[in-house]
């Protein structure tokens, strides 16, 4: 199994930041630490945290900054990276982004997105459900009060996952995707036909939707619940303040 980061998205909303940068590598040190830990790192480090040595990172948006800082995140972490061209990452939608990884979804993966900062606990968590005849776990917040813009599920119990959107009401949500899944490699063809079908119908989509494609099908995606950890997707400048404010506690 290795380790594989989302990082291509532009992260408008953290201008002047990603002027330059892609979202994964704006920094969530401490205010003014502009060269300090960015979500690439810290994701890397839970990654190195789990015993993993291999990972892959899909770049797209400026990426030749992630191009520029790989040998030193490979001598940092003790990670052996692989970095993926997403070719549209400025026209499509992530569901293509995750497309782009299938081959190396085929050897098992912990997925991250680039722009969720969270604790290793969570990696330990996804990893402890493993055995259980799940192909495919999502890490979910079951605990944080929900709103609009976040992107909930509904899971039952033997099941597995019903739903998975942010177009829900909060109040019939099981809980909160964080970002993070455990999928198996055996499970790698299927999802990247679920994901071909959902971007190839509207571009647009998150790869969430192609998550949902699959529980149309049939196949049962699990979830393991996080506790109560601190976590956050950052979007915003307000949600970079969280971030540095949870960064800092590990």
């Amino acid at each position: 199994m290795i380790g594989l980061v989302l990082a291509a998205g532009a992260g408008r909303r953290l201008r002047p930041y990603t002027d330059t940068l892609p979202k994964a590598l704006v920094p969530v040190g401490p205010e003014g630490d502009e060269d300090g830990r960015t979500v690439l790192d810290l994701t890397l480090g839970n990654f190195a945290e789990v015993g993993l040595t291999e990972a892959a990172v899909v770049v797209g948006y400026r990426k030749e900054a992630v191009y520029a800082r790989k040998a030193a995140l490979e001598e940092k972490y003790g990670i052996a990276l692989t970095l993926i061209d997403n070719d549209r990452a400025e026209e499509w939608n992530n569901a293509y982004s995750l497309w782009c990884a299938r081959d190396v979804i085929a050897r098992g993966v912990i997925l991250a997105n680039g722009d969720t900062v969270h604790p290793v606990s969570v990696e330990k968590t996804l990893l402890a459900a493993r055995g259980q005849g799940s192909g495919i776990v999502l890490a979910l917040d079951t605990v944080k009060k929900l709103a609009d813009e976040e992107m909930k599920v509904v899971a039952e119990p033997g099941r597995g996952v019903r739903r998975i959107t942010k177009l829900m009401d909060p109040a019939d949500a099981t809980g909160e995707y964080i970002g993070v899944t455990l999928i198996e490699g055996d499970a790698a063809g299927i999802l990247a036909d679920a994901l071909k079908t959902t971007f190839e119908r509207d571009p647009g989509l998150y790869y969430e939707d192609g998550y949902q494609e699959l529980v149309d099908r049939g196949f049962t995606l699990d979830v393991a619940p996080i506790g109560e950890v601190p976590w956050v997707e950052i979007d915003n400048h307000e949600d970079l303040a969280k971030g540095r404010e949870i960064a800092c506690q590990y």
